[in-house]
């Protein structure tokens, strides 16, 4: 797994990337698809959807199955990645940077502390294996 100790990571293996006004990029782990196996169909949130943290957020279909991504705060759509549309392989290919899927501005920060750490998700991995 890259060292990207700015990120913070769901149980449900998305992941998040701080930006300025609570604002947040997500997307899955490099885990999340190697369990799916290559992308080949993305179901973005519209933009302007509010969001419950743990709520579906969008669906990933791959040659093995679909799979949900989870809010993983709560908040409202700001952008998508429309280049998903196209290529949904950039979730396989680059799931940290080009694969992100969508931009949330959240509006709880109490829920941070529902996150884990690089150390805590690598150890939440072995535990769930």
């Amino acid at each position: 797994m890259k060292n990207l100790p700015e990120l913070k990571y769901t149980s449900t293996h998305e992941w998040i990337r701080f930006e300025e006004n609570n604002s947040v990029y997500v997307g899955i782990t490099p885990h999340a698809q190697e369990l799916l196996g290559d992308v080949v169909y993305v179901e973005l949130p519209p933009i302007n959807k509010r969001l419950n943290q743990h709520e579906e957020a969008c669906v990933l279909e791959s040659v093995k199955a679909a799979a949900d991504v989870y809010a993983p705060l709560s908040g409202v759509v700001t952008d998508i990645n429309t280049s998903l549309n196209d290529k949904p392989e950039l979730i396989n290919t680059d799931a940290y940077g080009q694969g992100w899927l969508f931009r949330l501005q959240f509006s709880d920060a109490t829920e941070l502390k529902k996150l884990m750490d690089q150390i805590q998700y690598e150890q939440h991995i072995l535990v769930e294996a």
